[in-house]
Order: C-alpha cells, then structure tokens, then sequence
C-alpha cells in the first residue's frame, strides 16, 4: 500500500469512493469539478495494482486550523488500516505546512479516537467551517461527531475542561 498526493487522472475513482459513502448520507457528495479543483488536497491509497483504494483530503481554513475531510476507503479494504495509514498521512501533511490543529465532523468517532483525535462540542469550532453543511443533506439535523488533534491541549475544551491530546497516538 502506498500513500501518496492525488494526480489529476485519480479524480474518477476519488468521486466513486466519495459517491458511495455520499449515497449513503454518510458523507458530502463532491462533483468532479470541486475534486478537480480541489486536488491539491487530496492524498490517495493505492494497491499493489496500482488502483486507487482510498482518500482523504486536508482543507486549510487558516494559519492554525484545517479539516480532515472526505476520508474514503473501499469496503473490500476496510479494517485492514488504509484509512489509518491516510489519516495519520494527512496530520503530517498538517505539520508540515505548520498546522498544529485539524478537525473532523463524522459519524465514525471512535475510529478518529484511535486515531488521536478526540470529542469537542461543535460550538468550538470557528463558525466559518459551517459553509459546507448547508450542501448535505441532513443539514440542519446533523448527526455528526465533531472531533480535533491538536498540538496546543488549551485550544479546545470538553464539559469545560481542557483535555490534552496525545500526538502520535
């Protein structure tokens, strides 16, 4: 399995992974044209054949903050540590470009917890990161779990108690 940025000729099977999730009201559909537009963000798993078997991409809000978001992995290869492998890829991603904070909004919280990530209140996220939910279909009565990582543990409270967060975890 390799992890790498997303190429332009990855757009078609990035869509089919996010259509599938995106049917399922799991996840918000994308056109091609905001994947194409959009590709810089996009990191991909692929196979030993060389077939695009998961994704996920890193939207930058601004200098301290951005979102993990559409995270995709075939079903013939979940639980197997592909998404894992593109979630950890995409907190380095977030420390390279010196992010010390990335968010999450899903329905799967405890895969993100394994992850590093942990629960916040959707409160404390910036207002801006709402622009998109009026797109999904749930919206206003979102189920969603919004969790962080983050290198500052003062940033984000739980019940009005900071937590820390063990990065690397």
């Amino acid at each position: 399995m390799n992890i790498r940025p997303a190429r332009v000729g990855d757009v078609p099977a990035i869509y089919e992974l996010i259509r599938t999730f995106a049917e399922r009201r799991l996840m918000i559909r994308r056109s091609m044209g905001e994947l194409y537009e959009s590709i810089r963000e996009f990191l991909v798993a692929i196979d030993d054949d060389g077939r695009v078997v998961g994704c996920v991409a890193l939207h930058v809000f601004w200098e301290d903050l951005a979102e993990l978001r559409c995270l995709a992995v075939d079903e013939s290869l979940q639980g197997r540590g592909v998404g894992r492998w593109l979630v950890d890829a995409c907190w380095e991603s977030a420390q390279e470009l010196q992010i010390g904070t990335v968010f999450t909004l899903t329905h799967a919280a405890g895969f993100f917890e394994r992850c590093g990530y942990r629960q916040v209140e959707k409160s404390e996220l910036p207002h801006k990161i709402w622009n998109e939910c009026v797109r999904c279909p749930l919206f206003p009565n979102c189920q969603e779990i919004a969790l962080v990582r983050t290198l500052d543990p003062e940033r984000f409270s739980v019940n009005g108690t900071t937590e820390s967060v063990v990065v690397g975890a």
